[in-house]
């Protein structure tokens, strides 16, 4: 494997930080984890809304649950996949340019709104 150049590290690192929030919070996959986990939102007694997780299930189910609602656990399997497609499939850098903008945008925005 040769050396990855800098630019290509950092397109890895926000398409990865792109596609683990893409699993684990955004709406559009709520359909993968719902099987596994029930997400409500309730207000704490400042008016704060708070994400509530709650793991559905026992053995597998409640394995895949315990993953899914993890950002920390799916980071690094998003990773893993990210990097297996960069090296195995060239042609794939598209996608990850794609998802690394999108993470950059995401990022930029989010401290726009929440400093």
């Amino acid at each position: 494997m040769s050396a990855i150049s800098w630019f290509h590290f950092v397109v890895l690192i926000l398409a990865s930080f792109r596609l683990t929030h893409l699993i684990v919070f955004d709406e559009i996959t709520s359909v993968i984890r719902e099987p596994f986990v029930k997400i409500t939102y309730e207000p704490d007694q400042s008016g704060q809304v708070i994400r509530q997780v709650n793991i559905i299930g026992s053995g597998w189910r409640r394995w895949m649950g315990m993953l899914l609602s993890c950002h920390w656990c799916v980071g690094v399997w998003s990773s893993l996949f990210l990097v297996a497609l960069y090296i195995w499939i060239p042609a794939s850098f598209p996608l990850h340019l794609i998802l690394a903008v999108a993470g950059a945008s995401a990022f930029i925005e989010s401290r726009l709104y929440f400093g």
